[in-house]
């Protein structure tokens, strides 16, 4: 009984966020999460928050190595979600489909995807381009495959073109909604919120910025003119933007090479997930998320959107930007679309 009262009070504790707001009297539902990279520095992680959240009932894990020992390790957790962890079938002749992968993802409602290789000092997003687009578009065919209705949110960077990756793979195997691919913007939000809170000297949870954009470098977009009570010289508003554009770049070098920003994505990740579930179940549920979108010129583009049982519900509009705002949306306009048509190309071409 002691356990389990403490996983319950982990679980609200960790659930309490002000980057989504909701309310619904509905009941749970059964849910299945997969995890596409599951026993990497982002996929543990994830794995374990997703493993606390009452909103999932199945969480299968899978990666090229390590599966079963994180299920195994998971397991072991006093929730009610059961646990599998995947690998990829043996190589065999005749050649045979990978049922590692199948298994994971057959019956899944949401597929997270924090697959890939992470960041060194010096690197950037887009850096990571010819690695994670093709660990992307293998395990997005799986999902055309295997779970062609699943939810599909994507964490690989560089996202902008992983997104675009996603979508064209979908659509070329004739299943692509473009109300269920998003790209996950969460911890753009996170980072925004700590930031402008330890500027004003409140809690984080009474704070809700809004990120439009993308998710890299100086597409992405924080709108702290927005923010109830935010005061800032220009020095200031200037600062806390470009931490936020790079507050991956902060964590790349504090971890001199040792890593990115796992933690904080994973719990940005497990936020974007968890709500996503809530949608599923009746909730309406605004967040941020990289969609498909008509707000821009760009084919693609982050922003508030609201969420429903059957993925994107409404993209919302984006409202006036104030003229430092308006400044960066200039800038980072060229960029986003150069970086989404090369996700796009990288399939097409």
């Amino acid at each position: 009984m002691i356990m389990n009262r403490l996983a319950t009070k982990a679980i609200s504790a960790v659930a309490r966020t002000p980057s989504s707001r909701g309310f619904s009297t509905t009941s749970a539902v059964d849910a299945k999460v997969a995890v596409l990279g599951a026993a990497g520095g982002i996929g543990q992680p994830l794995s374990l928050l997703c493993k606390l959240s009452p909103e999932v009932t199945e969480l299968s894990c899978y990666d090229i190595v390590g599966t079963p020992g994180v299920a195994a390790d998971l397991s072991h957790i006093p929730t009610k979600s059961s646990i599998t962890g995947s690998l990829p079938s043996p190589v065999s002749w005749p050649p045979r489909g990978n049922g590692g992968l199948a298994e994971t993802l057959t019956g899944a409602d949401v597929v997270v995807i924090p697959a890939g290789v992470p960041r060194k000092p010096g690197m950037t997003r887009d850096d990571l381009f010819n690695t994670n687009a093709g660990i992307v578009k293998t395990l997005v065919e799986g999902c055309a495959e295997y779970c062609p209705d699943a939810m599909i949110a994507i964490i690989s960077n560089p996202v902008n073109s992983t997104v675009p990756i996603a979508a064209e793979v979908l659509k070329k195997a004739g299943k692509y909604n473009p109300n269920k691919v998003f790209g996950v913007t969460t911890l753009d939000v996170c980072r925004a919120n700590t930031f402008v809170a330890n500027h004003m000297g409140v809690d984080p949870k009474d704070v809700d910025v809004t990120v439009v954009g993308g998710h890299a470098g100086i597409t992405i977009l924080p709108l702290f003119s927005r923010v109830n009570g935010a005061k800032f010289t220009d020095e200031e508003l200037e600062k806390i933007t470009v931490r936020t554009q790079f507050g991956g770049d902060e964590v790349v070098a504090a971890k001199a090479g040792a890593g990115s920003a796992t933690l904080s994505m994973a719990y940005a990740g497990y936020i974007f997930t968890e709500n996503l579930l809530k949608a599923i179940r009746g909730e309406d549920i605004v967040q941020c998320a990289f969609v498909e979108s008509n707000l821009t010129d760009a084919p693609y583009f982050a922003s508030p959107v609201k969420f429903g049982k059957d993925g994107v519900k409404e993209i919302l509009p984006l409202g006036e930007l104030s003229a430092y705002e308006k400044k960066w949306f200039d800038k980072m306009m060229p960029e986003l679309k150069n970086q989404i048509k090369k996700g796009v190309d990288f399939v097409n071409n």
